[in-house]
């Protein structure tokens, strides 16, 4: 479990590829003062798994799943990536609660610099329209963000100079894919209305909402 509160932006040292998996390593300070064999590291909002470390850097498997589902098989010598460790539970939470578990890429649909945020749009993977409303919680590349803006295809977000700084989202331009997790909450509150529908195919409107209880 992590906050979506970056601790550090790493770098990718080497990438040994075989087929649709991978093993990763990364450049890090901040989150080696403490790790261990198996601990989780959250890198661009996926959930891995320590194999191996050193003082200055760690490895990973990136497993078939993983590689066809989040962005990270475009990983490459010198890309920089996003960093948590796992949420201790005597810290404090800042963010909201992420997974690790990257639903899909999103794809960047413009950026531009309002004042001192900086905007980005961007378009959602099938289906992520369902998951998302303004002043709702997503994880975009591990960071937790606010969304500000809902339209019919895309999301809007803006990022304060302090994210700008220390997260890679301001390195991203139209074009570029990144990670997506949405609100757990949101995610098994579907869930559980699809299960209530007498039928799959009754759309969850706001009559149905009303009917069975939940307006």
């Amino acid at each position: 479990m992590f906050t979506g509160i970056i601790e550090e932006i790493g770098t990718v040292r080497t990438v040994r590829s075989s087929g649709q998996s991978m093993e990763l390593t990364v450049a890090a300070a901040e989150i080696l003062k403490d790790v261990c064999l198996g601990d989780s590291i959250s890198v661009n909002g996926t959930c891995l798994t320590v194999t191996s470390f050193t003082t200055g850097q760690f490895t990973a498997d990136v497993m078939p799943e993983t590689f066809r589902t989040t962005s990270l098989h475009n990983a490459k010598d010198g890309t920089s990536v996003n960093l948590e460790r796992a949420l201790r539970a005597d810290s404090r939470f800042g963010g909201h609660f992420v997974s690790g578990h990257v639903d899909g890429t999103a794809i960047v649909q413009k950026c531009q610099q309002v004042e001192n945020s900086l905007v980005m749009h961007l378009s959602l993977p099938p289906g992520g329209l369902n998951y998302v409303l303004p002043k709702g919680s997503i994880a975009l590349d591990g960071t937790s963000l606010t969304i500000f803006d809902v339209s019919d295809e895309s999301i809007s977000i803006s990022l304060i100079p302090h994210t700008q700084k220390t997260t890679v989202l301001a390195q991203r331009k139209p074009g570029d894919r990144v990670n997506v997790e949405f609100d757990m909450l949101a995610k098994y509150t579907l869930n559980m209305l699809q299960k209530q529908a007498p039928s799959a195919k009754q759309p969850l409107n706001k009559d149905f909402l009303q009917q069975n209880g939940f307006l």
